[in-house]
């Protein structure tokens, strides 16, 4: 499999350029990023998305981990050259996602809050919890991350609590809180922690009378997340086209 990194001079972009240096079946054939130096990696390196269009053909797929805005430059040029995509950045707007999906009768894309397997379990987990609770709990998810990190909260903060509303649509999302209210128990709330080098920790908290259950993930390395879109991307090779997340390998 070939693919493109947009994104590669930044942190998520190296660990994937990393993790594909180990693997046999993996070729990274171009990256993107602004700024980005050709002496820090071994294949070209552009600017701009324009700039490969003579390396378009060679690419199986594009994965992006890079900065939200970016889909508007990747994407037109996925579609024209019939690329698909593993969107692997957070902090999209409605708007955003909608741009996204416009793409996908035209490309296969897959587009996910996290890459990971075991946040993707957790997903599962938050579904049956809230489903068997319904009316019994309060929920809230805590989220835990380094001091870098731009995006408050976590696009997998959100995922996890777009997780609980699927099956509850009564709920909805506070974000952090403050002053001298009462709680909502149709609130899920969400708390964002920021420092140090945290990979990732996310907790999802159903609190009830006399008792609470917490479902718990963490991550221990980057990994994992480039694992995770590596596999997306194999995912998807044969499909021409479509809207996936990473539930749907799953």
């Amino acid at each position: 499999m070939k693919i493109a990194i947009y994104g590669i001079a930044g942190t998520m972009g190296k660990v994937l350029y990393n993790v594909t240096q180990s693997l046999s079946d993996v070729d990274v054939i171009f990256g993107i990023d602004r700024k980005a130096e050709q002496k820090d990696f071994d294949l070209p390196v552009f600017s701009t998305i324009t700039e490969a269009e003579a390396h378009a053909s060679e690419i199986d797929c594009l994965i992006d981990f890079s900065y939200k805005d970016n889909i508007y430059d990747y994407l037109p040029f996925a579609a024209k050259h019939e690329i698909p995509c593993v969107i692997a950045t957070t902090g999209f707007s409605e708007e955003d996602i909608a741009f996204i999906k416009s793409f996908s009768d035209k490309i296969a894309i897959l587009q996910s809050g996290n890459m990971s397997l075991g946040i993707n379990l957790l997903l599962k987990l938050v579904r049956v919890a809230t489903a068997a609770l319904k009316g019994k709990a309060d929920i809230e998810i805590i989220e835990q991350h380094h001091a870098k990190k731009l995006d408050a909260p976590s696009g997998t903060a959100l995922l996890l609590a777009q997780g609980a509303i699927s099956v509850n649509n009564d709920l909805s999302i506070e974000v952090g809180r403050s002053g001298m209210e009462k709680r909502d128990p149709l609130k899920i709330g969400i708390s964002s922690v920021r420092g140090g080098t945290v990979v990732g920790k996310h907790e999802v908290i159903f609190l009830m009378g006399n008792e609470c259950i917490t479902l718990k993930h963490e991550a221990e390395n980057k990994s994992i997340f480039a694992n995770g879109s590596i596999n997306a991307a194999r995912f998807l090779l044969d499909k021409k086209q479509g809207f996936y997340s990473m539930e749907d390998i799953f």
